[in-house]
C-alpha cells in the first residue's frame, strides 16, 4: 500500500539516523575522548595566546608560544601563583589576574557538574597552566611600524581603587609602559553575565601612536563535544550581511584553516558550548574584522575567536577610550534575549542553537516554561504540551484516523484482491483504487499524523536537548534528569542487581533499557496493531519488529522525549480507537486482550 510504504519511509529514516549514533558517532566520540584526555595530559603551563598583530589589511597571524612542554599544574595552584582580583556577584565567582588582566577564571554558581548537591560548580574559564585552559582576552595591538611597548599576557597591572568586583563596584586596572603611554582598564559586570570593559589610553609623550584595539576569546585543546548533527559547539558569531550567522567546529577550522570576517558593524563572536559560551561584542567599535582560527602552541592547539577594530591615531598629549562587552556565562534564554533587547545586540538569540525547526523549537520551549512556571514540574508541562498539541491538530487526526479505520474495515476486500491479482500489478492497482472510490477512502491520509508528529518530535528533542533550563530537571520517582537518559535498566532488574550494564564492552549503549522506553514500545506496539496491517509478508515483519527496535534506539534518548512519545501514543490509542468504534471496526487487539482476563469480547455495532 503506498500509504503503508510512505509511513515506513518516513519513520526507517528517523531509525537510521538514531542507529547513524549507535554505529558510527558513538565509538567515534570514544575514541575522541581518549584523545583528548591524551592531549589535555601534555598541556603547557603558561602557554600564551597571542593577541592579533596588524598588517593593517587583515587580522594577522599570531606569534606562537616558545615554551616547553610541561605537565599541566592543579587549576588551584595556577590561580594562587598570581596576584588576583576577585569577582563576586550571584551568579557567578571567580577572579581576574593581574599578569596579563585576564577574565581567565570563572564558576557558574548556580549550575553543578552532576545531580549530587556536593558536585563542583561548573568551572567556565579556567587560566593557562591549567588541564583546560578557556579565557578572554582585550588589548591594543601596533600599527605604522610604531615600537611602542603594549600590554600583554605578561604584563603586570595596578589596581586603581576598590579591589573586587562586583555588580555595584567596577574595578579599574592601571600600568604605564615607560614611554609615556598610560593603559587603564575598567571591567564591570552586572547581575547576570555581561562584563563590560572600557580601553583608555592616555598619551603622554611627545609623538603620536596609532593602536587597533582588539579582543579575543581562547581555548586551549579542543574538549569533549556531543558530536551530534543537532547541536552546534565551538567557534561561533553573527556578522551580519552576506555572512550572517557563522558557526565552525573545532575540527573544520583545524582542516580548513582560519576564516576572516571584514568590515563587520554589530554583531558578536565567541566559542560555544553546549550549555555554556563566552562571546564578545564589539559595541564600541563603528567597524571591525572578525577571525576564527586555530593557532599552534608549544602545547598543541588554542581555538580562538577574536576581533580587530579600527586603528585610533592617538596624539601627543591626547586620549581614547572605547567601551565593549563580554558575555561569559550559561545559556538561559531568557538571559539571552534579554540582552539583545536592552543591549541591541543583534541576533544575540542565536547563542543558543534552536536548529532547523526553529520556529517551531522557541515558541514549544515557551510554552513548556510557562506551563512549568504554573505547576513547577518541566514533566507535567510536557505532558500538557502534549495534550494541547493534539488539540490543535485533532480535526487534522480525526480524518486521518478515520480514513485508516475505514481501511482497517475492508481489510478482508483488499486481500482478496491482492490474491486475486497478484500476477497482474496493473489491474491490481485499478481494483485497489476502485475499492477506495466505492469505499471514500483517501490512503494517503494516515500519513499525516507520523508527518505532524517528525518536526513536532526534532523540536521537543532540541528543547531538551539544548536549553540549560532542562538540564537537572526532574519529572517523578527515578527521573531525576529529564534532559539525560532513563537511568534505569531491566537488564539489571532495575537497579536489583549491583551492576550496570551499560558499561558492557560494545553493546553497553544498548542495555540501558529503562522503564519509560520500555512503556514507550508497548504503546507503540498497542498503535500500530490499531493501524490497517499490511498485506505483504515482508511489511508486516517490519511493522511487527519497530516497536522493539525503535524501544532500544530511543532508550539512550532524553528521557522527557521518551515520555512525551510515550504519552503522545497514549493519547493517540484513546483517540484511534474512539474513532474505530464509532465507525464499526472491531479492535482485535483489545478482544484479545479480554480474552487474556476471561471477558467476552465486545458485541460488533452492526453496519
Amino acid at each position: 500500500m503506498e500509504n503503508r510504504n510512505y509511513i515506513l519511509a518516513i519513520v526507517l529514516s528517523l531509525g537510521i539516523l538514531v542507529a547513524w549514533q549507535y554505529v558510527y558517532v558513538g565509538p567515534q566520540m570514544e575514541a575522541e575522548r581518549e584523545r583528548l584526555e591524551a592531549q589535555q595530559a601534555a598541556t603547557a603551563a603558561g602557554d600564551p595566546t597571542s593577541p592579533i598583530t596588524v598588517d593593517e589589511t587583515a587580522p594577522g597571524a599570531p606569534v606562537a608560544g616558545g615554551l616547553p612542554a610541561v605537565a599541566p599544574l592543579e587549576r588551584g595552584a595556577v590561580i594562587a601563583s598570581s596576584e588576583r582580583i576577585a569577582i563576586e556577584t550571584s551568579h557567578i565567582t571567580g577572579s581576574i589576574s593581574l599578569t596579563g588582566a585576564r577574565l581567565d577564571d570563572i564558576h557558574l554558581e548556580e549550575y553543578r557538574e552532576t545531580l549530587d548537591e556536593d558536585s563542583d560548580t561548573v568551572v567556565l574559564f579556567s587560566p593557562s597552566g591549567s588541564a583546560d585552559p578557556f579565557y578572554a582576552e582585550f588589548g591594543w595591538a601596533q600599527g605604522g611600524g610604531g615600537a611602542a611597548t603594549l600590554p600583554d599576557a605578561s604584563t603586570v597591572w595596578q589596581v586603581e581603587g576598590n579591589d573586587t568586583l562586583t555588580p555595584s563596584s567596577p574595578v579599574t586596572l592601571v600600568w604605564e609602559n615607560e614611554q609615556g603611554l598610560i593603559f587603564r582598564r575598567t571591567i564591570a559586570v552586572d547581575d547576570d553575565y555581561m562584563f563590560t570593559i572600557r580601553q583608555e589610553v592616555e598619551n603622554t609623550s611627545d609623538a603620536g601612536v596609532l593602536l587597533y584595539p582588539y579582543g579575543l576569546v581562547a581555548r586551549h585543546g579542543e574538549p569533549p563535544t556531543s558530536r551530534l548533527f543537532i547541536l552546534h559547539e565551538g567557534m561561533i558569531g553573527w556578522f551580519g550581511g552576506d555572512d550572517g550567522l557563522a558557526e565552525v567546529d573545532y575540527g573544520d577550522i583545524r582542516d580548513d584553516g582560519s576564516q576572516q570576517f571584514r568590515d563587520v558593524s554589530g554583531g558578536w563572536l565567541g566559542i560555544t558550548d553546549k550549555y555554556w559560551a563566552a562571546a564578545l561584542i564589539p559595541s564600541g567599535l563603528d567597524a571591525y574584522r572578525g577571525e576564527f582560527r586555530v593557532d599552534q602552541i608549544a602545547s598543541g592547539e588554542s581555538f580562538v575567536s577574536a576581533y580587530l577594530g579600527g586603528g585610533f591615531e592617538i596624539a601627543a598629549g591626547a586620549s581614547v577610550a572605547i567601551e565593549n562587552n563580554l558575555f561569559a556565562g550559561a545559556k538561559e534564554v531568557a538571559i539571552v534575549d534579554g540582552y539583545e533587547a536592552s543591549l541591541g545586540v543583534e541576533r544575540f538569540e542565536l547563542l543558543i542553537d534552536w536548529g532547523w525547526f526553529y520556529f517551531l523549537t522557541k515558541p514549544m520551549f515557551f510554552g513548556i516554561k510557562w506551563l512549568f512556571g504554573i505547576f513547577g514540574n518541566f514533566g507535567v508541562a510536557i505532558l500538557l504540551i502534549t495534550v494541547a498539541i493534539k488539540l490543535v491538530f485533532l480535526p487534522l487526526a480525526n480524518k486521518s484516523y478515520a480514513s485508516m479505520s475505514k481501511m482497517k474495515k475492508v481489510q478482508p476486500q483488499l486481500k482478496e484482491i491482492q490474491e486475486r491479482y497478484k500476477d497482474d500489478k496493473p489491474e491490481l492497482q485499478k481494483q485497489m483504487m476502485a475499492l477506495y472510490q466505492k469505499e471514500k477512502i483517501n490512503p494517503v491520509a494516515g500519513c499525516w499524523p507520523v508527518l505532524i508528529q517528525i518536526p513536532v518530535f526534532f523540536a521537543l528533542y532540541k528543547v531538551l536537548f539544548v536549553t540549560i533550563e532542562m538540564r537537572h530537571a526532574p519529572f517523578f520517582g527515578w527521573i531525576q534528569d529529564l534532559s539525560a537518559a532513563d537511568p534505569t535498566s531491566i537488564f539489571n532488574l532495575f537497579g536489583l542487581l549491583p551492576y550496570d550494564p551499560t558499561l558492557v564492552p560494545l553493546i553497553g549503549p544498548l542495555l540501558g533499557l529503562g522503564i519509560w522506553p520500555i512503556l514507550m514500545g508497548l504503546t507503540m506496539f498497542v498503535q500500530m496493531k490499531l493501524n490497517p496491517q499490511p498485506t505483504d509478508p515482508t511489511q508486516a515483519m517490519i511493522f511487527t519488529w519497530m516497536p522493539i527496535i525503535f524501544t532500544f534506539m530511543l532508550a539512550t534518548f532524553p528521557a522527557g522525549l521518551v515520555i512525551y512519545w510515550t504519552w503522545n501514543n497514549f493519547l493517540s490509542i484513546i483517540q484511534q480507537a474512539a474513532i474505530m468504534k464509532r465507525h464499526g471496526v472491531k479492535i482485535e487487539l483489545m478482544d484479545n486482550l479480554r480474552a487474556m482476563i476471561g471477558k467476552k469480547p465486545d458485541k460488533q455495532p452492526a453496519e
